[in-house]
C-alpha cells in the first residue's frame, strides 16, 4: 500500500518526508497500457514527478490541487502530476518524438535549454477572478548548465521560492515511485508555498545550518535501489539511526481521476455550438479520451445537442414587469 511518512528531528530545525507509491503508481501505469505504455526513461521521469508532487502537497497546508508540470522541446512535450489535498493523485505524459535508451532530463524535455518546470496551486475555494498561484523555473542551474535530474530542479525551485535548504532524492521504476525530502525549517512561521514569513531571515540561513547540512548529507547516501526496494522503517533506521526522530501517523496516497461526463460536456460547451456541430458533421460523433485514466466519453449528435439544450434550460428567467 502506498504511504507518505512525515517526521521531524527532535530539537533540530529540520523536517522530513518519505513517500513510497506502490499500488497508486501501478494503477497510473495500468491505465496507460492500452496506449502502449511509456518508454522506461519517460516512466522514470513521470514516476519521480508523481512522488515529488505527493511530497510537495504533503509539505503545505493548502485546500486545493498541486500540479507539477514539465514541458519543453524534446520528445516529451508535457508531463503532468496532480495531487489533491487528500493525496489522491494522477499523472500523464505526452510523448511525440523518439526516446532513446538512457535519455536524461535535458534530452527528454530540454534539448535547447528552453524547458521549464511549473508548480501550480489551484485552490478549491477560489474566489471569482482569483487566479491560481504558479511558480515557474527553468531546467538549468545558476550558470545556465543543463540539469539532468528532476530533484535538482525542484531543490532549486524550493530555494528560490521558499529560501529554504532542501534535499530531495527521487526514484521510480515500473513498480514503485518514491522520494525522500529533507528540509530546513524556516526561522519564523510555517514553511509552505503560500505563507508569509521573515524571508530575509530565512535567506540569511541558507547553507549555514550545520544540523541541516549533516542530515542532508546522510540523506544523500541513500541509493536508488534502497529507495525503491526497502520499506520506510528500514530506510529511516539505516539513514538516521543516530538521530532522535518523531514520526507521525502515515498518510495513504491513492490514485483518483477527476474526469467525468459532466466535465467533458463543459469542455465541449466552451468550444461553442458551431464548433461542436462542425465536428459532428465531419466525424459523425465526438469521442474524447482522458489522458490521465484512459476513460472514454462519446457524444453522438443527440448527446451533443443536449449539451446546449441543458445549458439553455439552466439560464435564469428573463425579468418580468409586475
Amino acid at each position: 500500500m502506498s504511504e507518505l511518512h512525515k517526521f521531524i528531528f527532535d530539537g533540530l530545525p529540520v523536517r522530513g518526508m518519505l513517500v513510497r507509491l506502490t499500488d497508486a503508481w501501478q494503477e497510473i501505469l495500468k491505465r496507460r497500457e492500452a496506449g502502449g505504455g511509456y518508454p522506461p526513461e519517460v516512466l522514470q521521469l513521470l514516476g519521480e514527478m508523481t512522488a515529488a508532487g505527493a511530497l510537495m502537497q504533503g509539505n503545505i497546508k493548502f485546500n486545493g490541487a498541486l500540479v507539477l508540470q514539465i514541458f519543453g522541446d524534446g520528445p516529451v512535450k508535457l508531463a503532468v502530476a496532480e495531487v489533491q489535498p487528500d493525496l489522491s493523485l494522477r499523472a500523464t505524459a505526452t510523448v511525440t518524438g523518439e526516446v532513446l535508451p538512457g535519455d536524461t532530463l535535458s534530452r527528454l524535455v530540454n534539448v535547447n535549454n528552453q524547458g521549464r518546470c511549473a508548480i501550480t496551486l489551484d485552490p478549491k475555494d477560489r474566489l471569482p477572478g482569483q487566479q491560481p498561484y504558479q511558480g515557474v523555473v527553468p531546467l538549468f542551474g545558476d550558470r545556465h548548465e543543463k540539469l539532468e535530474n528532476l530533484a535538482e530542479v525542484l531543490e532549486h525551485y524550493m530555494l528560490q521560492s521558499e529560501q529554504l535548504d532542501t534535499r530531495l532524492i527521487l526514484a521510480a521504476d515500473g513498480q514503485v515511485a518514491a522520494g525522500l525530502l529533507i528540509q530546513r525549517l524556516p526561522v519564523k512561521g510555517e514553511g509552505n508555498l503560500e505563507s508569509r514569513r521573515d524571508r530575509d531571515a530565512d535567506e540569511d540561513q541558507i547553507g549555514r545550518n550545520e544540523d541541516y547540512k549533516r542530515i542532508a548529507l546522510l540523506a544523500g547516501t541513500l541509493k536508488r535501489e534502497e529507495l525503491l526496494g526497502l520499506d520506510a522503517d528500514t530506510i529511516l533506521h539505516r539513514l538516521f539511526w543516530e538521530e532522535k526522530i518523531t514520526r507521525f501517523v502515515p498518510n495513504t496516497p491513492t490514485f483518483a481521476c477527476s474526469c467525468s461526463q459532466e466535465r467533458v460536456s463543459g469542455m465541449l460547451r466552451s468550444l461553442g455550438m458551431a464548433e461542436v456541430e462542425s465536428i459532428i458533421a465531419e466525424q459523425g460523433r465526438i469521442d474524447v479520451g482522458c489522458e490521465f485514466c484512459g476513460a472514454q466519453y462519446g457524444f453522438d449528435p443527440v448527446d451533443a445537442a443536449q449539451i446546449f439544450t441543458r445549458q439553455e434550460s439552466q439560464l435564469p428567467p428573463a425579468p418580468t414587469v409586475q
